[in-house]
C-alpha cells in the first residue's frame, strides 16, 4: 500500500523545502511571511466582493419585490375610466412612476456595485503598496 502523504499547507512545505536547501543569504521565515500576507489580502478582497454581491442582490430581491407589490396595487385599484382621456392619464401616470423606479433602482444597484468593487481593490491596492515597501526594505538592508 502507497504511503499517505502527509497533510501539511503548502506554505508549510514550500518552507521546509527552502529550509531543506540550506541556501545561504535566503531568508526562507520572511519569503512565507511575504507570501503569507499576499493570500490573506486576497483572502479580504474576496470576502469583501462576497459580501457586496449578497448585499447587492439582497437589495435587487427587495426592489422586485417592492415593484411587484405596486404593479399588484395598480391593478387592483384599476378601475377602467370611460372617459379614454382619463385612461390614457392613468397609463402615462404608471408609465412614469415605472420609469423613475427603474432609474432610481438601477442608480443604487451601479453605486452599491461601485462600492464592493472599489473595497476589494482597496485592499489589493494596500497589499500592494506593502508589499513593494517591503522589498525596497529588504534592497535598502543590504
Amino acid at each position: 500500500m502507497a504511503k499517505q502523504p502527509e497533510s501539511d499547507s503548502f506554505m508549510d512545505m514550500f518552507g521546509k523545502f527552502g529550509r531543506d536547501l540550506k541556501v545561504p543569504n535566503v531568508d526562507v521565515e520572511a519569503i512565507l511571511a511575504h507570501h503569507r500576507k499576499n493570500l490573506e489580502a486576497l483572502e479580504k478582497a474576496a470576502r469583501a466582493s462576497a459580501t457586496g454581491a449578497t448585499s447587492l442582490l439582497s437589495r435587487q430581491r427587495e426592489m422586485l419585490q417592492d415593484t411587484l407589490r405596486e404593479v399588484a396595487e395598480v391593478a387592483q385599484s384599476y378601475r377602467a375610466p370611460g372617459n379614454p382621456q382619463e385612461l390614457l392619464a392613468k397609463q402615462t401616470e404608471f408609465a412614469r412612476k415605472s420609469f423613475e423606479a427603474a432609474l432610481k433602482n438601477a442608480g443604487e444597484v451601479a453605486e452599491l456595485a461601485r462600492k464592493s468593487g472599489a473595497e476589494s481593490i482597496d485592499i489589493l491596492r494596500a497589499r500592494i503598496k506593502d508589499a513593494m515597501e517591503e522589498v525596497r526594505g529588504g534592497y535598502e538592508k543590504r
